[in-house]
């Protein structure tokens, strides 16, 4: 039996469906629709290989109709990269080859992939695995509520850092990826650096939030010179911060084009803009959300996310209900153009043939989120 929700969805669908399966190209990517499997930490490669289940896990959202996958966030080659011990690694003979039979999996299944490259930074605590005597690192060592935990990261520190995220880029290019993304969202290292919280620096990488972004941009920069001029780069941003939804590194879309210039310039391709909810507006006056800002800002393919397919958010355990027709709503924002392509979370743990069921109308077919989901790999 149909809900309320599904009927509204399927007269929304019948409209506008073409607008989120119709192919989407940029430079040498080229899609076969606008969905984006968004990165979701999984943490089912012991000692940070993937394999074979996961590799299965992966096809089975292209054959279900996915346009691209990004992976689940990747550890760059760092000791305190990440904070568990079953999160893959980018780095390593044995990572690698796990890294490159997803792609071929992938590959087969008609998708396309990208590695999500990431280091944690502060949001590792001392101790935590793998790697529990190295100390996290950021750029002034404060953790996320701003209290001081380590010593600032080094010159030193700070050109590992950069040298880790290009080898990374360049390993994933050689193994067959589709491009890469770097996580720069959330309140981890990258992002730390942008955010005047976790960045008390008063050198180069310091300073006003345009200043801010020197670490990122050199980032961008030895990334792009690792994979050449073709091969895609998209950045992961946010505003909110992981224990904070509420903070703003941008006040104002003025604000907002001053933050983005430098990093479109240092080789962005595309920005995948996180936001919870993709309906509200990211500043007053405008129906835009943040992917439509960016787009709008920097010209560039944006990418929006945040509870796309869901009923309900789970917040604490909590469900917190969304808006009942945001598969609509999302629709008629793609048809306007407002952003390029649709981030799908959690909606793809569950139902890998998610993007299938809605192009053919079937939305009540698809099987709904559960926090249970997450507690297994299919």
């Amino acid at each position: 039996m149909l809900t309320k929700s599904n009927l509204i969805i399927k007269r929304r669908l019948h409209m506008t469906t073409d607008s989120l399966f119709k192919p989407f190209e940029a430079g040498n990517l080229k899609l076969s629709n606008r969905v984006v499997m968004a990165p979701m930490t999984r943490a089912f490669s012991p000692n940070g290989i993937p394999g074979s289940d996961v590799a299965a896990y992966y096809r089975r959202r292209a054959e279900g109709g996915v346009g691209l996958i990004i992976t689940e966030g990747t550890a760059i080659n760092h000791p305190s990269a990440v904070s568990h011990p079953n999160i893959p690694n980018f780095h390593g003979e044995e990572s690698l080859k796990g890294w490159e039979q997803v792609v071929t999996e992938v590959h087969a299944a008609g998708g396309k992939i990208m590695p999500q490259l990431w280091h944690v930074g502060m949001a590792r605590s001392k101790g935590d695995l793998p790697n529990a005597e190295a100390l996290p690192i950021g750029p002034s060592g404060l953790n996320l509520s701003g209290e001081p935990v380590t010593e600032p990261m080094t010159q030193t520190e700070i050109a590992g850092i950069v040298a880790a995220f290009a080898q990374a880029a360049a390993d994933a290019k050689r193994i067959g990826f589709d491009g890469i993304e770097l996580h720069g969202a959330h309140g981890y290292l990258i992002d730390q650096f942008f955010w005047e919280k976790t960045n008390k620096r008063t050198d180069r990488y310091g300073g006003d939030f345009v200043a801010r972004t020197t670490f990122a941009v050199e980032i961008i920069e030895a990334c792009r010179r690792a994979v050449g001029p073709e091969f895609p780069i998209v950045l992961r941003f946010s505003q909110w911060k992981s224990g904070d939804y509420n903070g703003k590194l941008a006040k104002s879309p003025e604000e907002l084009a001053q933050f983005l210039a430098p990093l479109s310039e240092a080789g962005v391709d595309i920005f995948h803009c996180s936001t919870r909810r993709f309906w509200l507006p990211e500043f007053e006056g405008s129906e835009l959300n943040l992917a439509g800002w960016t787009q709008k800002i920097t010209g560039k393919p944006s990418i929006t996310v945040g509870s796309v397919g869901l009923n309900s958010d789970f917040v604490g355990g909590e469900a917190e209900k969304n808006d009942e027709d945001n598969i609509g709503r999302l629709l008629e924002k793609l048809e306007k153009e407002e952003f390029d392509l649709v981030a799908v979370g959690r909606a793809l743990i569950v139902d890998p043939a998610w993007p299938a069921k809605v192009q053919s109308g079937r939305t009540d077919e698809i099987i709904p989120f559960t926090p249970a989901a997450t507690k297994t790999l299919f």
